[in-house]
């Protein structure tokens, strides 16, 4: 018997290509968005464009029944976003999170997948030992984003500890890849330098501090991975979805420069830089067999050339 899952968020970058895994999978999808993919067609089954705020919406979206409901619908962009709409982040994701826990529970589905964010945790010092799941407590993430998404968490499991669903709970490290948002505000950096990097022409960018923060980036595809080994096994508590592959932002800048074949210099400019380093366990991800396919330079060597194409159609 066919699988029937629903996508909360398929309009958007990661929803959009889980969408087209499920049904890749073999799995019947309804994706809902309160927009429609931005940059290809979706590949659900049906595309529902509906406000999940709307606790009425919600509940519509689970009509027919499901086995699987995948909760990535949020109000979220990158570091300038998150640090200047703190309290839109709040209200509306806490909104769409609240109601789509709920219509689920009422639903009869068996999983519930809800992707949270490694900005749960607290900040970290260069060289500190990667951070396990369970060391997002005591909590004190860096935002009010981090916090709506521990909140989330907690709403999720409170529900499977009452036997309404199983819970499947994925802490996503940075996401980048073709078909993502690279201008706006809400890109996030990868997405962000690819854009500068194509938009030069004297060979400068700016970017924002002193190059010195270290992050993890994980390509789309591996990522929609890790969900897919995440729900289809039994693991219910919290999960780091990333890399081990971590790079400075000035290393960062070198990589895309490199897949552009340009020849850049970075000017260190005052702007929201977030954290100042990151280094989280893998440990349990891996051990449902996932391994990341693309490093870095693979990854960007496919995200470059489309943020360039579509900067220079635009």
């Amino acid at each position: 018997m066919t699988k029937r899952a629903l996508v909360c968020g398929a309009g958007g970058f990661i929803g959009s290509h889980l969408v087209g895994r499920l049904v890749a999978d073999g799995y019947w999808v309804r994706g809902v968005d309160i927009k429609q993919p931005e940059w290809s067609s979706s590949h659900a089954d049906e595309f529902v464009v509906a406000d999940l705020r709307d606790p009425g919406a919600a509940a519509a979206a689970l009509i027919g029944g499901f086995d699987e409901v995948y909760q990535l619908a949020a109000d979220m962009g990158g570091m300038g976003f998150i640090h200047s709409a703190e309290t839109q982040i709040m209200h509306n994701s806490m909104l769409v999170n609240v109601n789509v826990v709920e219509a689920a529970a009422n639903a009869d589905v068996d999983r519930y997948f809800l992707a949270s964010s490694v900005c749960v945790y607290r900040d970290m010092e260069l060289g500190e030992a990667e951070l396990t799941e369970d060391d997002a407590y005591p909590a004190l993430p860096d935002n009010e984003y981090g916090w709506e998404k521990l909140y989330a968490e907690r709403a999720v499991a409170s529900y499977a500890r009452e036997g309404r669903f199983q819970a499947r709970i994925a802490r996503f490290q940075n996401c980048y890849g073709p078909q993502g948002t690279w201008t706006g505000g809400r890109e996030k950096a990868p997405a962000a330098l690819c854009r500068k990097v194509a938009e030069s022409t004297d060979g400068t960018i700016e970017v924002w501090g002193d190059g010195s923060a270290v992050r993890s980036f994980i390509y789309v595809d591996d990522l929609v991975e890790g969900v897919r080994r995440l729900v289809d096994s039994d693991v219910s508590d919290p999960t780091n979805i990333g890399t081990r592959e971590y790079v400075s932002v000035r290393e960062l800048v070198d990589l895309v420069a490199s897949s552009a074949e340009k020849e850049i210099t970075p000017l260190w400019v005052p702007g929201p830089v977030g954290v100042q380093n990151r280094n989280f366990s893998n440990d349990r991800i891996e051990s449902l067999g996932f391994e990341p396919t693309f490093d870095l330079v693979q990854g960007l060597a496919n995200t470059y050339p489309w943020i360039a194409s579509q900067v220079a159609s635009n």
